[in-house]
């Protein structure tokens, strides 16, 4: 049975976590929301840029445009709520860093997924989804990420939320 890792993706990493948990694809919503190519209005914010985002599940998407069909309502299941009130959104309406270019995005994303798989020795995604997973500590972890420095230059596969 296909398996979809739907929520919380914010890096590469992420996405091989979730092949080689057993998913077998990933949803990569907010992760491609920042793009130029994605919907939404680029706005700044104390001088960075965000693009405004919402969510197929959020109370914005399910009261739809004017007199048109909602198709989040229809997707998740609310068609018959009889008012807006009643309507209970699974998603949210904000906004995100804006990552430029979604070719930029995807090679980057790619770039990690490889990066993972070379780690585990797995040459296909297939592989991947029977590597194995080490417990590390909460120290293990924050050891394992940048610390005890600022970042000055953002890099375009880590950046700091």
């Amino acid at each position: 049975m296909p398996v979809i890792a739907d929520g919380g993706l914010q890096y590469s990493g992420d996405i091989a976590k979730a092949l080689a948990a057993g998913a077998s694809t990933a949803m990569l919503g907010s992760l491609l929301a920042g793009t130029a190519e994605a919907p939404g209005e680029l706005i700044f914010v104390n001088g960075k840029q965000y693009k405004s985002y919402r969510g197929m599940g959020s109370l914005a998407a399910m009261q739809g445009r004017g007199e048109g069909k909602s198709y989040s309502k229809d997707r998740y299941f609310a068609d018959d709520a009889l008012s807006e009130d009643k309507l209970v959104p699974e998603g949210i309406e904000g906004r995100v860093p804006f990552r430029g270019p979604l070719s930029s995005v995807i090679h980057q994303l790619t770039g990690g997924l490889r990066a993972a798989m070379g780690y585990t020795g797995s040459a296909t995604i297939e592989q991947l989804q029977h590597a194995q997973f080490v417990r590390i500590t909460a120290a293990g972890l924050k050891e394992s990420h940048p610390h005890d420095i600022t970042m000055t230059v953002e890099a375009p596969n880590y950046y700091v939320r």
